[in-house]
């Protein structure tokens, strides 16, 4: 088991900017990727964005382009994502998860994923 856990959530009005934070307690967080989803309610969880064990590779999903950030520092096991020009449509649910050392298939699926936080809840008010 690999303890994540997710911050930074809160309310915002639209137009902010906020900064989650995932800190995660396992001794081999480095190694792998590490992905943001999001769930809003009444609908399926959505691909925010992910970054892979260096953090020179990072990917997006189309409503993240151009306006979050997918960031890591593993001396602190920790994945930041900076989310700027904030909508209303992007309340949700933010949960951080990280892929295990079996994982398989696409970096944008959540299947991916082994480990998972218990998400932190964005509210942005128009």
């Amino acid at each position: 088991q690999v303890p994540l856990v997710e911050s930074g959530g809160g309310l915002v009005q639209a137009g902010g900017s906020l900064r989650l934070s995932c800190v995660a307690s396992g001794r081999t967080f480095g190694r792998y990727t590490v992905g943001w989803f999001r769930q809003a309610p009444g609908k399926e969880r959505e691909f925010v964005a992910a970054i892979n064990w260096s953090g020179g590779i990072k990917y997006y999903g189309d409503s993240a382009k151009g306006r979050f950030t997918i960031s890591r520092d593993n001396a602190k096991n920790t994945v930041y994502l900076q989310m700027n020009s904030l909508r209303s449509e992007d309340t949700a649910v933010y949960y951080c998860a990280q892929e295990g050392p079996y994982s398989s298939g696409s970096t944008y699926e959540s299947g991916r994923y082994m480990y998972w936080g218990q998400g932190t809840q964005v509210t942005v008010s128009s």
